[in-house]
């Protein structure tokens, strides 16, 4: 039987370590005015230089999650919000304002793209690349089966996600992650 998910859709808040409350509160951060890389609602981000940029294929240490944006538009010069960052021209060159579920213990649901043997658990992965609707703004991004790591990826994978329709032998079913290689670090 295949999974009922055919596609990846990003990486959805889904609780906390340690079952504490879950109450997928967001930071808000900078992406910088120029920056021409899209991330989609449901993608890890990073940091560079102080700016939120796309964080999928890296090893790099993730800030968090793209939940949102919120820039004055140009041409109106009204506030807009979007649910996710395509390169827009804000009004006085101003930066855009990201929100970033960034909670370093903040668990999330995602598919992963291919089989997986009970050894892979516990393991780290890290995103494939950044890919999505432009219509909805969703990520449509998978966790990369074949970016593996003992310890330094972005993601450790801690279970298979509590869905009945998971087929554990199919590609596409829902597993359960958490921020691995946190970038807390103004620069990095």
């Amino acid at each position: 039987m295949a999974n009922r998910n055919t596609q990846g859709f990003g990486l959805i808040a889904a609780g906390t370590l340690g079952s504490t409350p879950a109450t997928s509160g967001q930071g808000k951060y900078k992406i910088d005015a120029g920056y021409a890389t899209t991330i989609y609602n449901g993608g890890a981000v990073s940091s560079n230089a102080g700016y939120v940029i796309d964080g999928q294929t890296t090893d790099a240490a993730i800030l968090g999650v793209l939940n949102g944006i919120f820039y004055n538009a140009a041409t109106t010069l009204k506030p807009t919000f979007a649910n996710f960052y395509t390169q827009v021209t804000p009004a006085n060159s101003e930066d855009i304002d990201a929100f970033v579920l960034d909670n370093p213990q903040q668990q999330y649901v995602v598919a992963i793209d291919n089989t997986l043997a009970q050894a892979g658990y516990l393991e780290t992965y890290d995103m494939n690349a950044s890919a999505g609707s432009d219509t909805t703004g969703k990520s449509t991004s998978t966790l990369d089966h074949d970016d593996t790591s003992a310890d330094a990826a972005s993601f450790r994978l801690l279970r298979s996600a509590e869905d009945p329709e998971n087929d554990e032998n199919s590609a596409f079913r829902s597993v359960v992650v958490v921020p691995n290689l946190i970038n807390l670090q103004k620069g990095q």
